[in-house]
């Protein structure tokens, strides 16, 4: 993340996409971007409401509700995810890149489930998924997959994409 932070247009609006405690999202506020901190539950990023250019989002993302999504396409100029893999989600977070914007997402792949969690497959990316992902929608910037090694091991998956 840290690596392709210098991508998106300044002060543009970032989405950090479940949260946790917001470290993207905190990482981008202070390089200056109003930032949207994004969870099933916020509780870890409270400590910033209140905060010129926050706005915390308490949504259950995997949820069946029709128009649960409520950030129109292209208002981003960050969206970005880390540790987390909801599938149906995805389509909606990639139109969500405004142009000139960046998509930032790094999570699991298979191979993780020998270091640990998740084990369960659906969770974890196939080999070149984020990639396939992007075909005909935004232009890769940088990918890959690796193992990260000790003291935490894991396979993981990362791409920077942009909308031209």
């Amino acid at each position: 993340i840290v690596r392709h932070a210098g991508l998106p247009p300044d002060q543009g609006r970032v989405l950090d996409v479940a949260c946790g405690a917001g470290r993207n999202g905190r990482f981008f506020l202070q390089r200056g971007h109003p930032t949207v901190f994004v969870d099933i539950d916020a509780a870890n990023v409270r400590d910033l409401a209140g905060t010129n250019g926050v706005e915390i989002l308490e949504i259950d993302l995997e949820t069946k509700t029709p128009n649960a999504w409520p950030y129109e396409p292209a208002s981003f100029a960050v969206v970005v995810a880390t540790n987390y893999l909801w599938r149906p989600l995805i389509p909606t977070l990639i139109d969500s890149v405004a142009p000139g914007g960046v998509f930032l997402y790094e999570t699991f792949a298979i191979g993780n489930e020998v270091f640990g969690r998740p084990k369960n497959p659906d969770f974890l990316l196939k080999a070149g998924e984020l990639l396939e992902m992007m075909r005909g929608k935004l232009r890769v910037v940088a990918f890959g997959q690796e193992t990260h090694p000790d003291p935490n091991p894991a396979v993981i998956q990362h791409i920077a994409a942009m909308r031209d």
